[in-house]
């Protein structure tokens, strides 16, 4: 408010623009506020004390203010009008604009594209007259409709991004998707590929994190979008399981389910993992008389497949290591109650084994809805102190040194008895393990 005060009062229109405005009108706090303005950006760096110019080639400042001791930045961005596209993604040239209407209407959705005047506002504290929509924004709003500005194979063309961005939005507020508009997605499906991956994989991780993810996918689906950009998911489709454990329907049905029991606010490494947990299955696909179906190897497969999805989407090494992990381990639940103590205690030190838990109660909640597994893992995670999962070892390399053991390939063999011995309560002193140590490895020589 204070900008778009000390804005107007040097003689410049200045608003709030895109989607605060939208988030006012539904009653929701907007995450930040925008301000756009017919004040040029070397004005603005001059006017304002601190300011970063991060975006001042195509009019956009970065305006710094200490509010109760807390920064906060406000992008303010000039009136433009955006003249060529040629990377699909970044206008050739920029033009700034005394007009507010000129700016609008080169963005991407009427619901996006309203500016709001908090001056008018507070004068009048009438919300919606305060509302400068030059393109039917709150028709659409209220129909609950999702449409490009003006021509939208021209706004898709422009910025092959909003296509993701348009699916993200229908999903989000459960919205339709304008019949021109998305024939426009379906016609220029194929150019998101100009986008770059680091793009792609934010906008999908929104949406898949956002609550509505299985809206999401199916829009995605219908319009040709996921062909180009998760292939891999596309292939889900058709792909029978055996009707014992999986009575949904088929791998694509099956992840469906699973994608919309994902909470708003979901880490996205779950989300990722809820995504691809069955990605090997159509590799893997292989069906016997009468009625046997069977994905022998879908893990594996499914983690090589999952790779090479998370490194063209240019994800961390941190992130791919817990969504890889998340696919690998999400069959091992079926083995959890005859699992040895040692091996139950390695299983629940898997990193965030949280996720590895939610993953697989999503899993049975969306199939054959079992969860006598999930229970039996959580009850057990819950009894076991930390102390007991992950406890000192009795026995380490060093104490096998100390023993009179020669460093070898053995020692790892060895360490492992020791500690499988100790998660399973057969020993509790460093001696004792020794002493096993000595029992099973008698051969092994030692140092003179």
């Amino acid at each position: 408010m204070r900008i778009v005060i000390q804005l107007r009062a040097a003689g410049y229109e200045a608003y709030f623009a895109g989607g605060c405005v939208r988030d006012l009108l539904l009653g929701v706090a907007p995450k930040d506020f925008d301000v756009a303005t017919s004040a040029h950006p070397d004005t603005m760096l001059v006017m304002f004390p601190k300011t970063f110019a991060v975006g001042a080639h195509f009019g956009v400042v970065l305006v710094c203010e200490d509010v109760e001791g807390q920064e906060i930045v406000t992008e303010v961005a000039t009136f433009r009008s955006d003249v060529a596209y040629l990377d699909g993604r970044h206008p050739t040239e920029v033009r700034f604009s005394s007009s507010a209407k000129e700016d609008v209407i080169r963005r991407d959705f009427t619901i996006n594209g309203m500016m709001f005047d908090p001056v008018l506002h507070s004068q009048t504290c009438n919300l919606t007259s305060a509302v400068l929509d030059y393109v039917g924004g709150q028709n659409d709003l209220r129909a609950g409709i999702i449409r490009a500005i003006g021509e939208p194979h021209r706004r898709f063309e422009e910025d092959k991004l909003r296509m993701l961005r348009a699916v993200r939005f229908a999903a989000r507020f459960e919205y339709t998707i304008e019949p021109e508009t998305e024939r426009a997605i379906r016609q220029l499906a194929s150019g998101i590929s100009q986008v770059s991956r680091e793009r792609v994989r934010d906008e999908l991780t929104r949406m898949l994190t956002e609550g509505h993810a299985r809206r999401v996918f199916e829009l995605l689906d219908r319009t040709g979008l996921l062909r180009e950009v998760l292939p891999e998911i596309s292939k889900l489709h058709g792909v029978e399981q055996p009707p014992e454990y999986h009575p949904e329907g088929d791998v694509w049905i099956h992840t469906l389910l699973l994608l919309e029991k994902l909470p708003a606010g979901v880490s996205p490494t779950l989300a990722w993992g809820a995504l691809l947990h069955d990605v090997g299955k159509p590799a893997t696909f292989s069906h016997h008389p009468p009625d046997r179906i069977r994905f022998n190897g879908h893990v594996e497969v499914g983690v090589r497949i999952a790779h090479a999805i998370l490194r063209r989407l240019r994800f961390s090494n941190e992130d791919c290591t817990q969504i890889l992990a998340l696919v690998e381990n999400h069959m091992r639940f079926g083995d959890v109650e005859k699992m040895k103590e040692s091996t139950l205690k390695r299983f629940f030190r898997l990193p965030r084994f949280d996720e590895h838990l939610a993953l697989h109660r999503l899993d049975c909640l969306s199939s054959h809805c079992d969860l006598s597994l999930y229970e039996f893992a959580k009850r057990r995670r819950e009894e076991l102190p930390e102390d007991a999962v992950r406890p000192a070892l009795l026995v380490t390399g060093r104490d096998l040194i100390s023993a009179g053991y020669k460093p070898g390939p053995q020692f790892k063999e060895m360490l492992r008895l020791a500690e499988d011995a100790q998660l399973e309560g057969r020993i509790r002193t460093r001696e004792e393990g020794l002493e096993l140590i000595r029992s099973e490895f008698p051969a092994v020589g030692k140092t003179a």
